[in-house]
């Protein structure tokens, strides 16, 4: 293979990088500026120009679709097998190796690999058996304690003993589950890094052997190594000046699980002679979609400094809309979706991106009111997810007590103290008698047959369901959600998860309340079921099929994190409002603050063709409406860079109404300033703006009790008086 058949479709700083002699070398490679493309043809460069085995090249990248496409990438490229370089994730080169070594490694040569639901079920085991309180130490935030432990290299043993009550249970379990899995030979995800790690430390005679082989070490998304993984490269490379990675600084996310973006910066001191090569030619998106992404990161301070440019047009304006509320927001996306699919366009070219997986529920109902396919890439649909099932379990159990399946997943969620024994004669007893769970369960109560514990476990659940159930008759439904929520002990439970899996829970828990305040409910349905009946068969029909199939032509939905290394041509950046984007946590840390900006910057750098930006004026947030500031990132990005979408306003003056006229606004007619009308919840009231058209007509109403609102007349079913 020639020179020029691999690096003539490069362009400078890419054909710098790949031709470069060897050394170590940091290619800072900016959104859509070919950063693999990069590294796969470096690979191939050293194969055929410098002429180094294949046998003597490592690259590592972090997941599985990136590894099977890099090495896809680099038999196409040299027309070879790529079987006999290590190309791999970090935790499937370090399970390489273990299997490679385990005698020193010190593992059975049967060793298993577990995974996370593993590795959880494994932890209540070993809690049980201590007798550990698991309401007071969650299994789920044991299993984070020990696995960020691993991540940054500490052992059980290295850990000092605490005054702190609450971290010396933490440290016992973590020995505990060391001794366990080492008894067992069981390697968590975790173990597979720090073991890889420690074994080629502590076995110089392997190190000398592994850093003789691999000459040549390649990293993507360097931003992303945490501190092991940094170590265990550090180890190979030590005095061989041979560390080529490619990362991005101002693409750096993961801080919140574990990733440092001081290895960026620290790589420059501990590999003095390295080369820097920054790639700023952007292949995809607009000359303007770039501009504001690079004065929007440039607010960041300590950057290592690039800026993005495109040899192609400048394009369209980035479009802002400023939504009076999530609502609104919503059927504005969703309309502007169905014009682009019937300009011919795929639905599969828009992408919706938020900050919060709870945002998600508007533009999932919105989408399935229009009949428009969509997925939720990386994650589950609103009401499909566990602890919003658990929420709607107490409620539907609260309801009807003869619901089996209800009874099964909330009764000893949070857990209770019910054990497998006590749920094994319930479910035994019922299957006998033909008769629910919560009659057999009753029953056997009643025989005096369980255990004092589970006596009394079983008592308190039955009086938090029956106390629910009393309370209910007295609330509007929205609050029966809010009550049951709080009750049940699922928002203290979740609280305690560490970490933003928690958070999210939390606050998709708290959505679940806006979701019952906003339901439509229908006083003249025929079968007289209850509010809360037709909330929960809503519900139970916007979960099961709806999301579209893998090979569907469909809208993708996803949070900012899980777009990071994709492309649309249309993407929808939603919620750009203080205290949500930038998260609430961030406001008043800058390192956290700054991580947020980078991930505003990944967002808007998936953008290929348009991007749409937008915020509301009002969003009712964490169970409470607010009225938020729009993101300071708005502030960030130059005004002449965007164009401001206003709907056109349909504005008339007061005239005299007839009292004794009663009618249903529809979303057809004109509307004027000063009518009096009624709405089913909020009452009586003063019409004083109506704006928009279609679907996006609205209006705003002061009303004597609930103050003043934005209603979409599509769906407010007022009456005027």
């Amino acid at each position: 293979m020639e020179v020029a058949a691999i690096i003539d479709s490069l362009n400078d700083a890419q054909r710098e990088a790949v031709s470069a002699p060897s050394r170590s070398m940091l290619v800072l490679a900016g959104a859509g500026s070919g950063k693999t493309r990069v590294l796969v043809h470096r690979i191939a460069w050293l194969i055929k120009i410098e002429h180094i085995s294949p046998l003597n090249i490592l690259a590592v990248t972090f997941t599985n679709k990136a590894a099977k496409e890099m090495r896809g990438r680099v038999e196409d490229l040299l027309n070879i097998s790529a079987r006999s370089m290590w190309i791999g994730t970090f935790h499937g080169l370090a399970h390489r190796l273990l299997r490679q070594h385990n005698k020193e490694a010190k593992l059975p040569d049967t060793f298993q690999v577990i995974d996370s639901d593993d590795q959880l079920r494994l932890i209540k085991r070993l809690m049980k058996a201590m007798n550990v309180d698991d309401n007071r130490w969650p299994p789920k935030q044991v299993v984070w304690y020990i696995n960020a432990q691993k991540d940054e290299g500490i052992r059980a043993k290295h850990i000092q003993e605490s005054s702190d009550v609450y971290q010396q249970q933490l440290l016992l379990i973590y020995r505990g589950y060391e001794d366990l899995c080492a008894r067992s030979g069981l390697v968590d995800f975790a173990e597979l890094l720090l073991k890889a790690h420690e074994t080629l430390r502590d076995n110089a005679e392997l190190l000398e052997f592994y850093r003789a082989r691999f000459k040549y070490v390649h990293v993507d998304e360097f931003q992303d190594t945490n501190t092991v993984q940094y170590a265990w490269l550090r180890l190979l490379t030590e005095g061989q000046d041979n560390l080529f990675v490619v990362g991005d600084d101002d693409q750096s996310i993961y801080g919140w699980r574990g990733a440092k973006i001081e290895n960026m910066f620290n790589f420059q001191k501990h590999y003095p002679n390295h080369k820097l090569i920054r790639l700023e030619q952007n292949y995809r998106s607009t000359g303007n979609i770039l501009k504001a992404s690079n004065a929007l990161i440039a607010c960041n301070d300590g950057r290592m400094g690039k800026e993005l440019r495109t040899d192609d047009g400048d394009g369209d304006l980035i479009s802002l809309y400023s939504a009076f509320n999530e609502q609104d927001e919503a059927y504005f996306v969703v309309e502007r979706i169905r014009k682009w699919v019937a300009e011919g366009n795929l639905r599969s070219d828009v992408a919706i991106l938020y900050r919060s997986n709870a945002q998600s529920r508007q533009f999932e109902e919105k989408l399935m009111a229009t009949g428009t396919p969509y997925r939720v890439y990386g994650g589950l649909r609103f009401f499909d997810r566990m602890e919003i099932k658990n929420a709607l379990a107490y409620l539907f159990l609260m309801m009807h007590k003869d619901n089996d399946s209800a009874f099964e997943r909330i009764i000893n969620t949070p857990t209770r103290g019910v054990g497998t024994k006590t749920l094994d004669d319930i479910r035994r007893l019922a299957r006998e008698k033909q008769i629910s769970l919560w009659l057999a369960m009753l029953e056997l109560m009643k025989a005096g047959h369980f255990t004092p514990r589970a006596e009394n476990a079983l008592k308190g659940f039955v009086l938090l369901i029956n106390n629910l159930s009393k309370q209910s008759g007295e609330l509007e439904l929205y609050e029966q959600v809010k009550n049951v929520i709080e009750k049940s002990g699922l928002i203290e439970f979740h609280k305690k998860e560490k970490g933003d899996k928690g958070e999210a829970r939390v606050e998709n828990l708290e959505e679940l309340v806006n979701a019952a305040r906003q339901f439509d409910y229908d006083e003249d349905n025929e079968e007289n079921f209850s509010e809360l009946d037709l909330f929960l068969a809503h519900a139970a029909l916007e979960s099961g099929d709806a999301q579209a199939d893998d090979f569907e032509d469909c809208v993708q939905l996803m949070t900012l994190h899980s777009a990071k290394g994709l492309e649309f041509p249309i993407v929808f950046m939603v919620g750009l409002e203080e205290g949500l984007f930038p998260s609430r946590q961030s406001v008043d840390d800058i390192g956290r603050l700054e991580e947020e900006r980078r991930l505003c910057y990944v967002g808007m750098t998936r953008a290929m063709k348009m991007l749409y930006i937008s915020y509301a004026e009002s969003r009712r947030l964490y169970g409470k409406e607010n009225y938020p500031r729009p993101s300071r990132f708005l502030k960030e990005i130059p005004s002449e860079l965007l164009q401001e979408i206003r709907l056109r306003a349909n504005v008339s003056k007061p005239v005299a109404t007839n009292k004794q006229t009663k009618m249903t606004i529809g979303t057809s007619g004109r509307y004027q300033l000063g009518q009096r009308v009624r709405h089913v919840k909020f009452g009586e009231g003063v019409v004083l703006q109506v704006e928009g058209e279609g679907a996006q007509e609205r209006v705003q109403i002061n009303f004597a009790n609930a103050g003043m609102k934005w209603l979409m007349l599509s769906y407010a079913k007022l009456e005027i008086l």
